[in-house]
C-alpha cells in the first residue's frame, strides 16, 4: 500500500459532513461508522463514493452464489468496511438449515480517503493513499460552509408506531418461549436466543441519512453506524446503533470480543434506575445466560488463537446504555501466526451471544421457530483500517432497508428458567427505542 496521507481540519459535526458527501456522491456508497464518545465510541468514520466493492446473494444451494469468506480473503489492503449476514453461516455449516432473505449476504467497500472524527478531542482528520482523491475530498471539507449548522435542518417524516406489522406475536412468541424451554428441558440444547421481527414502507421523503439520525439521537451506541449500498445491492442499507462488539483484531494480532448477555429498560427516575441496574446484576438466571456464551465464545476463539492466550478479562459486568442496561463480559487471546481475522471470523461464525449453545444445534431450533431469514441482523458490521486492524460489532437495535421496506428484528436469549411472558416483555425492552425512535 502507499504511503498514508493524512492531515487535520478544522472540527465539523460528522452530520454534516455527511450530509455534503450525499449531495456530491449520493447515498448509495456511503458508510458510517458512528460512536457515542463513550469508552468504547471514540472515533466516527466517514467514506463515500467508494473505489470498489464485493457483493454476494444467496445461500450455497443458490445459482451463482460466492463464500463470503473466500471473497473476504482475496480484498486488497486498504480501508473497507460493510456487513455480512447472519445466513452466512450456511457456508461453514452447510448441513444445517438456514433461511434465504432478499439481502446481501456479503457487501464490502474500499474507500479513499475516508474522514475520522476523534471525539475524545474535537478533532477531524482525513485519510487516504490516492493523491488526487485526497485533494478533491479535502477541497468538498474545505467547502462547507462555517455557518452551516444542525438547527437549519428540516424535520423528517416519521413513522407511526402502528405502521409496523410483525411477523410473530407476543402470544405466539411466548408459545414459542414454552417449546424452546421443552428442548432445553430435553437435553437437546441449553440456551437459544429467540427473535422476531417487525416490517414497514418507507414514506418516500424519508432518507436513509435521516433515519439513522433519529436513531442516533434517541438511543447512541458505540458500534453504531449506517452502510448503504451500490451495485448489485443498490436499494439496500443497514442502519444500527448496536451496543455490542462482536471481534477485534489488532495488528499484533490481539484478539477481543465482548458478548452482551442480560438487560433491563432505563428509567427516568434515578431511583428505579438505581433498581432496575441491581436486579440485572443480581439475577442468577441473566448472570447463567452470560456466562455460558462467554465458555462458548472461549472455545470458538481457541480454535485460532494460541494455546495459553485465551482470557477473560471481565466477567459479567454492568454496562449501561440510553435506553438499557446489559451485562457484558470481555475475553481476549491472541491470534496464531498464521491466522487472520477471516480465519477468526469464519471460527466464530455466527455470534454466540445471538445464537445459544450448543451454537450450530441452536441454530437449527431457530431456523424452525423463526418466521423469516435474519439476514443482516445477527450479523456484522465489518471494518478494515489501514494498518490491517480488525474491528466488528454484533447488527443487533438495527433497521433494515430493503428497496421501500423497512424491518427491524429482536431477540432474547432462552434459558431453563426462562418466563415466556417476561421474554416477551424484554423483546419490548428492545425494539420499543427504535420504533419509537422513528416516531421522532
Amino acid at each position: 500500500m502507499s504511503s498514508l496521507l493524512r492531515e487535520r481540519c478544522n472540527w465539523i459535526d460528522p452530520l454534516i459532513v455527511a450530509k455534503k458527501l450525499v449531495q456530491h456522491y449520493g447515498e448509495p456508497g456511503l458508510v458510517w461508522l458512528d460512536s457515542d464518545g463513550s469508552k468504547n465510541g471514540r472515533w466516527v468514520i466517514l467514506g463515500a463514493d467508494p473505489i470498489e466493492h464485493i457483493c454476494s446473494h444467496g445461500l450455497p444451494s443458490s445459482s451463482r452464489s460466492q463464500n463470503p469468506f473466500e471473497l473476504l480473503r482475496k480484498i486488497d489492503s486498504g480501508h473497507w468496511s460493510g456487513w455480512l449476514s447472519y445466513e452466512a453461516g450456511a457456508w461453514i455449516e452447510p448441513n444445517n438449515p438456514w433461511k434465504q432473505d432478499s439481502m446481501a449476504m456479503l457487501w464490502m467497500a474500499r474507500h479513499d480517503p475516508i474522514f475520522k472524527f476523534d471525539l475524545y478531542r474535537n478533532e477531524l482528520w482525513i485519510e487516504g493513499v490516492d493523491h488526487t482523491r485526497f485533494l478533491t475530498f479535502l477541497n468538498l471539507l474545505k467547502d462547507i460552509s462555517s455557518n452551516e449548522s444542525l438547527t437549519n435542518a428540516t424535520k423528517s417524516q416519521s413513522i407511526p408506531e402502528q405502521n409496523w406489522e410483525w411477523t410473530m406475536d407476543e402470544s405466539e412468541y411466548s408459545k414459542k418461549v414454552a417449546i424452546l424451554k421443552n428442548y432445553i428441558k430435553e437435553g437437546d440444547i441449553f440456551q437459544a436466543n429467540l427473535s422476531t421481527s417487525c416490517i414497514t414502507k418507507i414514506p418516500l421523503n424519508l432518507s436513509v441519512i435521516d433515519l439513522f439520525q433519529k436513531l442516533r439521537n434517541y438511543c447512541p451506541a458505540p458500534f453504531s453506524g449506517l452502510v448503504v449500498a451500490t451495485g448489485n445491492a443498490i436499494g439496500e442499507a443497514v442502519i444500527s446503533t448496536s451496543p455490542e462488539r462482536f471481534l477485534k483484531v489488532l495488528p499484533n494480532k490481539v484478539v477481543e470480543t465482548s458478548p452482551i448477555k442480560g438487560t433491563r429498560p432505563r428509567s427516568s427516575s434515578p431511583q428505579k434506575d438505581a433498581d432496575l441496574a441491581a436486579d440485572l446484576v443480581s439475577s442468577i438466571k441473566d448472570r447463567a445466560e452470560n456466562i455460558m456464551i462467554v465458555d462458548l465464545l472461549r472455545n470458538d476463539i481457541g480454535k485460532v488463537c494460541k494455546p495459553g492466550t485465551i482470557k477473560v478479562t471481565q466477567l459479567v459486568g454492568l454496562e449501561s446504555y440510553a435506553q438499557v442496561h446489559h451485562l457484558t463480559s470481555i475475553i481476549q487471546g491472541k491470534l496464531n501466526h498464521n491466522k487472520t481475522w477471516v480465519d477468526l471470523l469464519e471460527s466464530c461464525w455466527p455470534g454466540g451471544s445471538i445464537t445459544g449453545a450448543p451454537k450450530i444445534r441452536a441454530c437449527k431450533r431457530l431456523y424452525e421457530m423463526e418466521p423469516i431469514a435474519r439476514g443482516p441482523y445477527c450479523g456484522s458490521f465489518l471494518h478494515l483500517d489501514w494498518n490491517g486492524q480488525f474491528d466488528s460489532n454484533i447488527l443487533i437495535r438495527s433497521l433494515l432497508k430493503d428497496q421501500s421496506n423497512l424491518r427491524v428484528h429482536a431477540g432474547c436469549g432462552i434459558v431453563a428458567d426462562s418466563d415466556p411472558s417476561n421474554e416477551a416483555e424484554e423483546l419490548n425492552w428492545k425494539l420499543k427505542p427504535l420504533i419509537k425512535a422513528l416516531e421522532q
